[in-house]
């Protein structure tokens, strides 16, 4: 059995094409995390306390739309940004919150590139439309836009 990490190569503007579609891996939510962070950036009732979300109108504890964004984010750096030659983010729009997550569901989703502008700086400007779904059914959807490096920079030997 072999110890060496298997490394993916580095994706370039230049490798990302429109219509392109990486899915992302699962992350399950725990109750514990979800009130952690809630009551750390969103504490409210429906987020925080069992007694308040159950008389509430989604019949239980949600996560906030913040966690949701988040578990997103994560899943598109492991899986796919960490592959590519990002510079930086630069926007993102059209969130959209579409189901109540809950404690012990199983998120996972997909990128798909929209568009890929380059520029004359070695940049390419590569749009992404995110969700994430549970169980088939989605419940958020993004438009992102990151900056990725065009091509591997010339050397200067």
């Amino acid at each position: 059995m072999s110890t060496e990490i298997q490394q993916r190569p580095i994706v370039y503007g230049r490798d990302i094409e429109p219509g392109q579609v990486f899915g992302l891996s699962e992350f399950t939510l725990t109750k514990e995390e979800l009130v952690a962070f809630a009551e750390r950036w969103d504490p409210q009732g429906f987020h925080v306390d069992e007694d308040v979300a159950d008389a509430g109108v989604y019949g239980g504890l949600i996560a906030s739309g913040v966690q949701t964004f988040a578990i997103l984010q994560r899943l598109s750096v492991l899986d796919v940004y960490d592959h590519w030659a990002v510079i930086a983010g630069k926007s993102m729009r059209d969130v959209a919150f579409l189901r109540p997550v809950r404690p012990g569901d199983t998120l996972t989703g997909s990128l798909t590139v929209t568009d890929v502008a380059f520029d004359d700086r070695n940049r390419a400007l590569v749009e992404v439309d995110g969700e994430l779904t549970v169980d088939g059914k989605p419940v958020m959807s993004v438009h992102m836009a990151s900056y990725v490096h065009a091509a591997p920079p010339l050397r200067a030997d």
